[in-house]
């Protein structure tokens, strides 16, 4: 540390094996989807659901999460190279280029199909998996830390940050320190986290009210990501010329949707807490 700053020199990688570098941000995103899992699996046992109904729930949200993410990064930031070479989508993945907003959206129909395929209400799921999102977001963040990447505007606080091993910072920003973005997104998911927890074990209201845990987690994760944007760094280019950056735009149909479940939620009678399975008719073997 330096006199009101920090010097961030953090090597990304853990370690390598046969030149191939594993980074810090690959484990974050994994542990991410692993706790989201454990999470979900916890949550339907407490609520008495039947072990198969949680065995699928790691393939479904890992795959589509993922998906979502990459897929996402190459639709919004990068469309038109990702169009000119299409297959760098799978081949440039360890390039980086995830975006959070795909991961949400792919989560999203990843927990359609687990829903589907468990007979399970939708709105049920999204309530239970939005709890955790917030520490899967938090640490997302922390590898976005570790890789020196995402980071904020100049600032003189004394928790600025100087990201020595960031092109980016060298060329537009240094000597100054500049917002730990990522931090502060971190902190905020997490406090995200805490409110759903006590939502969901302490007030037994928001449990029986489908969609206000998902409304809740919707608007704690993406009104923040709306706000710390003011202060963050572009992610393309284009995005100088955009009157808000594409994280903002794409923040705001979430929020809205927060805004709206929790009002459907609040204004619908009180629901059992755990829905059993719904059953189909089976013809009798012989």
């Amino acid at each position: 540390m330096h006199m009101l700053t920090v010097v961030w020199d953090f090597d990304p990688v853990m370690f390598r094996i046969f030149g191939l570098d594993i980074r810090y941000y690959g484990l974050m995103w994994m542990l991410a989807i692993l706790i989201g899992a454990l999470f979900f699996d916890r949550f339907c046992r407490r609520e008495g659901l039947p072990s198969k109904v949680v065995d699928s729930i790691f393939w479904y949200g890992t795959i589509a999460t993922i998906v979502g993410a990459r897929l996402g990064h190459c639709l919004f930031y990068d469309t038109m190279e990702y169009l000119r070479e299409p297959w760098t989508i799978i081949t440039g993945i360890r390039d980086g280029g995830l975006a959070s907003h795909g991961a949400a959206l792919g989560l999203l129909l990843g927990l359609w199909l687990f829903s589907r395929r468990n007979r399970l209400p939708y709105i049920w799921s999204l309530d239970r998996i939005m709890i955790p999102v917030g520490i899967g977001g938090a640490l997302v963040r922390l590898g976005n830390l570790f890789n020196s990447e995402i980071f904020g505007t100049s600032t003189s606080l004394p928790w600025g940050f100087e990201f020595v091993r960031s092109y980016k910072w060298m060329a537009e920003y240094a000597p100054s320190a500049v917002h730990p973005t990522q931090i502060y997104e971190a902190l905020c998911y997490l406090a995200t986290f805490g409110l759903l927890c006590w939502l969901y074990y302490r007030r037994d209201m928001a449990r029986r009210r489908p969609g206000v845990l998902f409304g809740v987690g919707l608007i704690g994760i993406f009104l923040t990501r709306f706000f710390i944007e003011f202060i963050k760094t572009e992610q393309s280019d284009f995005e100088l010329t955009m009157s808000l950056y594409m994280g903002q735009w794409l923040s705001i149909p979430f929020i809205l949707l927060g805004v709206w479940m929790i009002w459907r939620g609040l204004k619908r009678p009180a629901t059992a807490a755990a829905p059993a399975p719904r059953k189909t008719d089976k013809k009798t073997k012989r």
